[in-house]
């Protein structure tokens, strides 16, 4: 049986580029994520953007740029979300953090618990 779980969307805009030591940014990201036992997390690379700067970042036959837009989202329940947030506060003054609530679609018996409404 079909039914939906009110759940948080996490979207971090970023660049290729931004780093968290040695490691790349979003890299860094995933892996808190996970540390902090989320349900899960998606990388995107983006092939054209801009942000605060208007500098447009590009993915060209010669490659530009190497500073693409990269997204990392991360679907989870409202309080898992919102414990995860301060584990963002200064990693990067570049990144633009959006948070929506989404209604997530589970299917059938056995479906898993990961996203429960509790």
């Amino acid at each position: 049986m079909r039914s939906f779980v009110e759940s948080i969307l996490l979207r971090i805009f970023l660049g290729e580029d931004d780093r968290a030591g040695s490691r790349p940014l979003y890299e860094h990201i995933v892996k808190l994520a996970r540390e902090h036992g989320l349900a899960g997390a998606t990388v995107l690379r983006g092939s054209l953007g801009f942000g605060r700067s208007s500098r447009l970042h590009h993915e060209g036959v010669l490659r530009l740029s190497s500073d693409l837009p990269m997204v990392v989202e991360i679907v989870d329940r409202e309080e898992a979300i919102a414990s995860f947030l301060p584990k963002l506060d200064g990693l990067s003054a570049s990144m633009l953090i959006t948070v929506e609530k989404v209604r997530v679609l589970r299917d059938g018996p056995g479906v898993s618990d990961e996203l429960n409404d509790s």
